[in-house]
Parts: structure tokens; C-alpha cells; sequence
């Protein structure tokens, strides 16, 4: 992945610089349960950061116009919700790394596997024929 530029992107804003922020992360995971107005957003992301209306509204304009938040007016209230195309160009930059952590999952799946057959035989022989001193 490069800088995402040319049609619905902002030229020149990489993806990560927009998805490091964590008040810009938070943002989205509020959109991914659905559109929700701006009034919404700024409420809940005031009350867990602290920051000011302005601040969200500022953060609201960096995801729309790097393409990942879409906004329409419905009376007088203006409904964002999100856009999927420059989450999915993050994933497909991120399918290069994914093989060092599914290598590394798979690991760990198959040490507590051990683990917990270990555990599971360890009990056998502890309750099955009474106590270790009989055996």
C-alpha cells in the first residue's frame, strides 16, 4: 500500500497516519455498528477522550475526506457512517504480515492444546485410582 490518492481519497494521506489516531479509531468502530450522526459521535468520543466538539468535528473531516466515512444530510442533522474500500486496501496491504502472526496463533493454539490435554491427564491419574502413593 502507498499513500492513497486520486478520486475519493485525499492526495497524499497515507492510510495508517489516518487509522494511528485513536480518537479516529474509536470513530470508526461507532460507525461500524451503524450510521450514526454526527451529534452521536461527538457525544460519546467528548465523554472518552475529553476533547471538544470542534476536535471531533476536525476528526469527523480527516476520515470523510480520506475515504473512510461517508456523510449525508437527513433534515438538519448529517449522518456518517463507514466506507469500506480504503479498509479493505489496509487488509489487502496487511496480507503480507498476516503469515507472521497466523504462524504464531496456530503456535499458541497448539501449546495450550498441550496444555490442557496435559492438564486433563495429570487429573486422570490423580482421581482415577486414588492417591499417588498408591500407584
Amino acid at each position: 500500500m502507498t499513500y492513497i490518492s486520486g478520486g475519493w481519497h485525499s492526495p497524499g494521506v497515507h492510510a495508517l497516519d489516518v487509522l494511528g489516531d485513536p480518537v479516529r479509531r474509536r470513530i470508526l468502530e461507532l460507525l461500524a455498528e451503524g450510521e450514526r450522526s454526527s451529534g452521536e459521535v461527538s457525544s460519546v468520543v467528548r465523554a472518552e477522550f475529553g476533547i471538544s466538539q470542534p476536535a471531533v468535528s476536525q476528526h469527523l473531516r480527516v476520515l470523510r475526506e480520506a475515504g473512510f466515512a461517508s456523510v449525508r444530510a437527513e433534515g438538519t442533522r448529517r449522518l456518517y457512517a463507514v466506507e469500506a474500500a480504503p479498509l479493505r486496501e489496509v487488509d489487502r496491504w496487511l496480507d503480507r504480515f498476516r503469515g507472521f502472526w497466523e504462524q504464531r496463533l496456530d503456535a499458541l493454539g497448539t501449546e495450550l492444546a498441550r496444555g490442557k490435554r496435559q492438564r486433563r491427564v495429570d487429573q486422570e491419574r490423580g482421581g482415577g485410582s486414588g492417591t499417588d502413593a498408591e500407584t
